[in-house]
C-alpha cells in the first residue's frame, strides 16, 4: 500500500504538470499531437520492453483473447483521454481539465461500489457526498454542461477499472495499450500527409524534437499509475488523484491566466477538505481492522 501510494503521487504530480509541456505545441492540431504522443509511446515502450527482455509476455498477450480484449478496451479509453485533454488545454481549458480529474474519482468510487463491491464506511460517505456538492458547485458556476470535464472524467474513470482489472506487468500493459490504437495513429499520419496538412515536420528542429518526447512524457506517469493501480484499492486512488487536478488550477491561474470565480474557488476547497475528511477515515477503518 505505501509503495503503492508513492508511485500515485509520482503519477499525479506528473499529470499535474503536463499542461506546460503540451502548450509548447498550441500550433498543431490535437490530432496531430496524439497520433504522435502515441507512436513515440509504443517506440518508447518497446524499448524498455526489449531491455527487460519480456517480449515473450507480448506474444502471450498477442494470442490471448480473455488479454487482448481488455488491453485493447483499456488503450481505446486512454487515446480518447489523451486527445481531449490536448484539445483542451491548447484551446484554453485548463479549468476544466482541472474540473474533469476532480469529477474523476466520484468515479472511481462509484466504480468500486458497484462493480468491486467495496464498502465504504460512514466517514468515507460523508467525503464522497461533500466532494460530490463541491462539483455540483462548480459545474453550476461553470455555466454550460462540462463536457470536457465529464469527457476526462468518465474515461480515465474507466481506464482506471480496466486496469485495476487486468493482471498484467505495467510495462507490458502499456506497450499493448499502445500498439492496440498505433494502427490508428499511423494511419492518421499518412492521411495528413496525403492531404498536405500535415504540421510537425514543418516546426523548428528544438520543437520538433520536443514532440519526439511525448513517448517519455506520456509512458513514464502511465507507469507509475499502473504500479499504484496494482497495490491500492480503486477509491483510495481516485482520492489521491486530487493531486494532478490542483496543480493544474493553480497553473491555470497563475501561469496561463484564465478566468476562476470565487465560486469555483470555493468549489475546489470543499473538494480538498472531502479528501482530508476521507483520508481520516480511511486511517481510522483501517486501525479499527488491525484492531479486530
Amino acid at each position: 500500500m505505501n509503495n503503492g501510494l508513492i508511485n500515485a503521487i509520482i503519477a499525479y504530480i506528473m499529470w499535474g504538470v503536463l499542461p506546460l509541456y503540451w502548450k509548447l505545441f498550441s500550433d498543431v492540431p490535437a490530432g496531430e499531437i496524439l497520433s504522435h504522443r502515441v507512436i513515440w509511446s509504443f517506440v518508447f515502450m518497446g524499448i524498455l520492453v526489449a531491455v527487460q527482455r519480456r517480449w515473450g509476455d507480448m506474444k502471450r498477450i498477442a494470442t490471448s483473447r480473455a488479454l487482448l480484449l481488455p488491453l485493447a478496451a483499456s488503450g481505446l479509453l486512454i487515446a480518447a483521454n489523451w486527445l481531449i485533454f490536448i484539445w483542451a488545454v491548447n484551446n484554453g481549458h485548463v479549468v476544466e481539465t482541472s474540473l474533469g480529474y476532480y469529477l474523476n474519482p466520484l468515479i472511481n468510487v462509484l466504480l468500486a461500489i458497484v462493480f468491486l463491491r467495496e464498502k465504504p464506511n460512514r466517514g468515507q460517505w460523508f467525503a464522497i457526498a461533500i466532494a460530490g456538492a463541491a462539483v455540483l458547485i462548480i459545474a453550476i458556476d461553470y455555466g454550460r454542461f462540462p463536457w470536457v470535464a465529464i469527457s476526462l472524467a468518465a474515461s480515465f474513470g474507466l481506464y482506471g477499472f480496466a486496469k485495476k482489472k487486468i493482471a498484467q506487468d505495467a510495462s507490458v500493459g502499456l506497450l499493448s495499450e499502445t500498439a492496440v490504437v498505433l494502427p490508428i495513429a499511423l494511419g492518421y499520419w499518412i492521411y495528413m500527409a496525403a492531404a498536405g496538412k500535415t504540421t510537425a515536420w514543418t516546426l523548428p528542429a528544438s520543437t520538433f524534437i520536443e514532440l519526439l518526447l511525448s513517448g517519455v512524457v506520456t509512458a513514464l506517469p502511465l507507469l507509475f499509475f499502473a504500479r499504484a493501480a496494482a497495490r491500492m484499492t480503486l477509491s483510495a486512488l481516485g482520492f489521491v488523484q486530487y493531486i494532478g487536478p490542483t496543480i493544474m488550477l493553480l497553473l491555470s491561474i497563475f501561469v496561463f491566466k484564465e478566468v476562476v470565480s470565487p465560486e469555483l474557488l470555493v468549489g475546489f476547497a470543499l473538494i480538498w477538505t472531502s479528501l482530508v475528511v476521507y483520508a481520516v477515515a480511511s486511517l481510522r477503518g483501517t486501525r479499527l481492522a488491525k484492531a479486530s
